[in-house]
């Protein structure tokens, strides 16, 4: 099966393997390999997480259970990052809170062991349709602001705004909610995934940060403190 990759310029589609079991790996390769897909496979977690941050995938299949850096973590560590490739997490735990920690991680998907290959095989190809399907909904725009999830870079009047990735995951929160107000437990739960107020100034420090960068460009504001309440992106 063909995707088109890299501004619709027709490749192999790549595909990593983070899988400890030798014989699992060989026959997610296999399997691959056969639907045209180019496929890497890496036994260690802490390599398989340098691969996956600095090469070009369409798609990871992740082990939950590795021995050295588990699964949980290495997805986490990729969405800390802002690598936005999809992720089929497999495991041999199969219960409701694995699946949520599996996706609230960083997992779009979750497989248990064992599995059918094919079945395995759609869960990736639907993965990868998604996320170019999504591509568009990845380039948000509002008033001077532009951010492109994909290049992950921010803009304000055209001029490059230089975001750390928790400050770029505001920006997005706030620009997909605009006139919007949010809530701090909003914010903390989409962009930290916490479920309770740790009681702490870290989004106060965050918001700051980005007001400052924003300000930069031009001083009229566009993020708004609701006091006692949270946070409202609006252009006045």
């Amino acid at each position: 099966m063909d995707f088109a990759r890299n501004g619709g310029v027709s490749a192999l589609p790549k595909l990593l393997t983070i899988e400890d079991d030798a014989a699992t790996a060989a026959e997610i390769a296999r399997e691959m390999s056969g639907r045209g897909f180019e496929v890497d496979c890496v036994e260690d977690g802490e390599e398989g997480l340098r691969r996956a941050a600095t090469n070009t995938y369409d798609a990871i299949t992740l082990d939950r259970l590795l021995p050295d850096l588990d699964g949980l973590t290495i997805a986490s560590s990729l969405k800390e990052k802002g690598i936005l490739t999809p992720i089929l997490m497999i495991s041999a735990l199969d219960d409701v809170d694995e699946r949520v920690r599996g996706l609230r991680a960083g997992g779009d998907d979750y497989l248990t062991k064992p599995f059918d290959l094919k079945e395995m095989a759609a869960r990736v190809e639907v993965l990868i349709r998604r996320r170019n399907a999504d591509r568009k909904s990845l380039r948000l725009e509002y008033a001077d602001l532009e951010l492109d999830l994909v290049a992950q870079a921010a803009r304000r009047k055209g001029q490059d705004l230089r975001l750390f990735p928790k400050e770029r995951q505001l920006l997005e929160l706030f620009m997909r909610n605009p006139g919007q107000v949010l809530t701090r437990m909003m914010i903390f739960e989409s962009v930290w995934g916490y479920r309770f107020d740790p009681g702490t100034n870290l989004i106060d420090v965050h918001v700051r940060a980005l007001r400052q960068k924003l300000d930069a460009v031009d001083p009229a504001p566009l993020v708004h403190t609701v006091r006692g309440v949270g946070y409202c992106l609006r252009a006045e």
